[in-house]
């Protein structure tokens, strides 16, 4: 990737997967390399998969403090604050990842953590949509998903990788620790206005304003449609957080877990997320969002119905990295679309709470299933509903319509 060029009056939008790297790498590195290792050590995947949604609570909740990012420091000043807060919390959490026993430490840290990667999510979002031209917010949009995904291959393959390797744990911690901070770097790249601009109102004035303007989005139909298509539990991706745990089903090599669920993984998904960009704007954004999670269902059954053989493990796991691309970029796409101008980085954040409402609460319902019912199991609950989302979301896109219908054919 080219250094941004010094001469253009905004950024290139590749520079937000650099900075949004953060926000993958800290769910990789839970879901993929430390519940490896605590696997290993004897925790349970029920206690593991309970742990990935505590994780991701905290994502449910962000749009409440949002607002502080934008009516205190700068953007910058918190992404740093938050990179610092991220890299402390991983570090931690390797320290504890061979002692299977430290569940309550472990929920506790992910909390911590999650907290902190969120004003690192909430200020490159915040940059993104000051410091991008008109023109560029759909490439910058899908850039940003990429450095999401892309970051889950660097906190899950590379730090599992490392972790086979080295015999301190603190050290895997470490090494992915200075990565995030290194993250920083390319704050130098992009400018933000000044503090006058950003704190011309109130906190308060400022809070009023962003809700008013959130109820502008909720009672538009546009709007509604966008926050129920995003709250369904389709194109959740929340199969991919047990990869690494039932990975011995499929007779995969660690090697093998570690180069699927990082590096290849993280391309797989950043190539779905540059292609789910390019297919949102060329249809309905939210058929295309739900078309995107029927294609992870299919990915999801067809992998449970095969063989289950390394083969097999690699082939449907990328192809099912790929769908969580294409689902990534298609909530942003939504998302971009109903929220329009006004408060966009807060606005962006109630969707993105809400989006992983569904995604904790799947990790979860995955994580019970599986001693029941086995992988199969899981996928086959997946795969069941996400097919009753679509017919719901079908539903209420064809009630709003004949609504829309009736409004448009009532007499002056």
């Amino acid at each position: 990737m080219t250094a941004p060029d010094a001469t253009r009056s905004h950024p290139h939008p590749s520079i937000y997967l650099l900075l949004n790297l953060p926000f993958g790498a800290v769910s990789g590195y839970l879901s993929v390399a430390l519940a490896y290792s605590l696997a290993r050590h004897g925790m349970p995947v029920e206690q593991i998969g309970a742990l990935i949604a505590i994780y991701l609570l905290p994502q449910a909740w962000k749009f409440l403090w949002a607002p502080i990012v934008d009516t205190t420091m700068t953007r910058r000043r918190w992404y740093v604050v938050g990179t610092a807060m991220t890299g402390l919390g991983v570090v931690t959490m390797s320290i504890f990842s061979t002692q299977a026993t430290t569940f309550a430490v472990l929920a506790a840290l992910a909390v911590m953590s999650s907290f902190a990667v969120s004003f690192v999510g909430m200020a490159v979002e915040s940059l993104a949509a000051n410091a991008t031209a008109a023109a560029e917010k759909g490439r910058a949009a899908g850039w940003l998903q990429a450095g999401n995904l892309g970051g889950g291959g660097l906190g899950g393959g590379a730090a599992l990788w490392l972790m086979q390797h080295v015999s301190l744990p603190w050290v895997t911690g470490a090494a992915l620790g200075t990565c995030i901070m290194l993250c920083c770097l390319p704050l130098l790249f992009v400018a933000e206005p000044p503090p006058a601009a950003i704190h011309q109102h109130g906190a308060l004035h400022k809070l009023m304003d962003l809700l008013q303007d959130i109820w502008r989005v909720l009672r538009a139909p546009g709007g509604y449609l966008a926050l129920l298509v995003v709250f369904l539990p389709i194109g959740t991706g929340a199969a991919s957080n047990y990869w690494s745990v039932v990975a011995d089903e499929w007779h995969a090599s660690v090697i093998l877990v570690a180069l699927i669920n990082g590096a290849a993984g993280g391309i797989a998904s950043a190539v779905g997320c540059l292609a789910g960009g390019y297919l949102s704007d060329r249809f309905n954004r939210k058929f295309a969002y739900v078309g995107f999670g029927l294609f992870q269902m299919i990915c999801a059954v067809s992998m449970a119905l095969w063989p289950h053989t390394p083969a097999a493990y690699v082939v449907f796991t990328l192809i099912y990295a790929f769908g969580s691309g294409l689902t990534f970029s298609g909530f942003s796409a939504v998302t971009l679309e109903a929220i329009g101008h006004g408060a966009a980085a807060t606005k962006y954040n109630v969707f993105a709470s809400l989006s992983n409402i569904p995604i904790a609460y799947m990790t979860a319902i995955e994580g019970w299933a599986h001693p029941r019912w086995g992988t199969r199991g899981l996928l086959f609950l997946e795969a069941g509903l996400a097919i009753v989302s679509a017919v719901v979301f079908t539903a209420a896109y064809a009630r709003s319509a004949r609504r829309a219908a009736l409004v448009v054919a009532e007499p002056v």
